[in-house]
């Protein structure tokens, strides 16, 4: 037993945090690799090493499982984690020891005066840990790390299975490969998923908030991208075109923290929609006004369904659409002051992307438009998800010339279903044990949120019952480099749970942990949780 004292488990974490595991670099394959021989050592795994495997990714990457087994048992239960982090870039001049915990506290405790004085005071403390995925989640792979050893010490009535995944930062891939090796891993050791136990830290709901949290789902998150085709003209004839960066710019107006996305249940409310990328697609500077633009939002859901969704959004941008055209014509009139001239008619035409291709199809051929798309995937290089995504509309839109100018909207990967087993008798339980023996032990008081707010992998887990038509027919990439494992056949149906540990500023250079209850008291309430999900 080497991970379950407060000071294990910090140099287990320290250690864990030393891999630079950005998403995307070869920090992530090795630390997984790391993983892998930590637990290779251990005695269980030399005796069962079937039980213990790297799993290539299509990318070259690799997540990792962990199965201790009890002999004649079948109830087990998921831990499930990922290891990859963001990026430090916003650490600055302490970039280069985003990594390095012990380095990082010593030189901010020189510079004090650069920290916030929340930030400053838990430096002080002696109680906190500094560090990139110090909080987001390598404590939480930390602690389960604790419960796999408990499990091999036969402290469990039942059999656990860590799933430890990369890339949960950017699309989830990692989880969205494992769940067809979680299917067949459940068939092969003869399983039964009782839960998953995601240790995803507590997040804040403001600054300085105090409260515990358990969360029994995750929350959902659409990427809806408006990628705008408006007519190309000199600067010197303004209102021979339609810039597409005005028309981008009134789909933002329209939906940047738009509170009639806000979606409440159960006194729960989700943020409104933000913009993640905006740019006009013109390569070079030249006196040509941008013609095609793209606008990314992040939208989250709960318990409201894609269709209806996909209806706000497209309503949203023949409102624009609407706007646009009544804008142009007053710039019109009062430009008409100087000059008077007889102006062009200015309709914008709102699709889908699913209404665009079959508008190419029937304007340039189905084979024709096979064979502009059958490029563009063949000459991808190094375009990532959104990008591409943008790019196939473009190429669609590129044979609707006539159609301009247009508002396509379209989605991108990620995409993340909303999940919750709030209803469900056995999580239903499980948080009621839980918050009674945190409040009788540490008198800790524990709230149900229903919908962990920071994104997380546990939204793969009940794609059986999800409908996500609305989406994914209107997905460039789906079924192109994305899909999602659906149906009974190939996805899974597992009621899910989130105890974290605690911390402050995830995804921010003063990302820290508070290691007293995260190494002190939440090993003994995971130990009491995993206990009742085996019942």
């Amino acid at each position: 037993m080497k991970w379950q004292t407060e000071e294990e488990l910090k140099q287990l974490l320290i250690s864990l945090i030393q891999y630079e595991s950005i998403s995307g670099t070869v920090g992530e394959v090795a630390l997984a690799e790391y993983m892998y021989y930590l637990l290779k050592d251990c005695t269980y795994f030399q005796k069962h090493p079937e039980h213990l495997k790297l799993h290539p990714m299509k990318d070259g990457r690799s997540f990792l499982t962990a199965l201790v087994k009890k002999e004649a048992k079948q109830n087990t239960v998921l831990l499930l984690s990922h290891f990859d982090v963001v990026d430090t870039a916003d650490y600055g001049e302490f970039k280069h020891m985003a990594c390095k915990p012990v380095e990082l506290m010593d030189s901010l405790a020189e510079k004090k005066e650069l920290l916030p004085e929340r930030a400053k005071k838990d430096l002080e403390s002696g109680d906190w840990l500094f560090g990139r995925g110090s909080m987001d989640m390598k404590a939480g792979l930390t602690v389960q790390f604790s419960m796999l050893e408990r499990a091999m010490n036969g402290e469990f009535d039942g059999n656990l299975l860590l799933i430890s995944v990369p890339d949960e930062e950017v699309n989830s891939q990692g989880m969205l490969e494992a769940v067809p090796v979680l299917k067949a891993w459940e068939k092969e050791f003869e399983l039964h998923y009782t839960s998953c136990l995601n240790c995803e830290p507590m997040f804040e709901k403001y600054p300085g908030d105090q409260k515990q949290y358990v969360y029994s789902g995750s929350i959902g998150k659409v990427l809806a991208g408006f990628f705008c085709k408006g007519i190309e003209t000199h600067v010197g004839e303004p209102f021979s075109g339609l810039n597409a960066n005005l028309m981008v710019s009134e789909i933002n107006r329209l939906l940047e923290l738009n509170a009639g996305y806000c979606e409440e249940a159960d006194g729960e409310v989700t943020p409104p929609p933000v913009n993640l990328m905006q740019k006009d697609l013109k390569e070079a500077y030249s006196v040509q006004t941008p013609h095609t633009a793209v606008s990314l939002f992040n939208v989250l859901t709960m318990k409201r369904s894609p269709g209806e969704l996909h209806k706000m959004l497209l309503d949203t941008a023949k409102k624009a659409a609407i706007n646009i055209k009544t804008n142009i014509e007053h710039k019109t009139l009062d430009y008409q002051r100087f000059d008077s001239f007889t102006p062009i008619e200015r309709r914008v035409t709102v699709l889908t992307f699913e209404e665009l291709w079959n508008r190419a199809e029937k304007k340039a051929g189905k084979a024709e438009t096979e064979r502009i798309l059958n490029f563009a995937f063949a000459n991808r290089g190094e375009l990532g998800d959104r990008d591409f995504s943008t790019k196939i509309v473009s190429e669609l839109a590129s044979l609707c010339k006539e159609d301009a100018p247009l508002i396509v909207l379209f989605y991108s990967p990620p995409f993340y279903p909303a999940v919750s087993s709030k209803d469900d008798p056995l999580i239903r339980a499980v948080i009621g044990d839980v918050a009674e023996y945190a409040a009788q032990r540490y008198g800790l008081e524990f709230k149900e949120v229903q919908y962990f707010p920071g994104l997380s992998d546990l939204s793969y887990l009940q794609l059986q019952k999800q409908s996500v038509d609305a989406f994914t027919a209107n997905m460039p990439l789906f079924n192109q480099g994305y899909s999602l494992p659906s149906g009974r056949k190939n996805a899974l149906f597992v009621p899910v749970i989130n105890i974290g540990p605690a911390g402050k500023d995830p995804h921010k250079w003063t990302e820290r942990l508070h290691m007293s209850f995260s190494f002190g008291q939440l090993p003994d309430l995971l130990q009491l949780a995993i206990r009742k999900l085996l019942q």
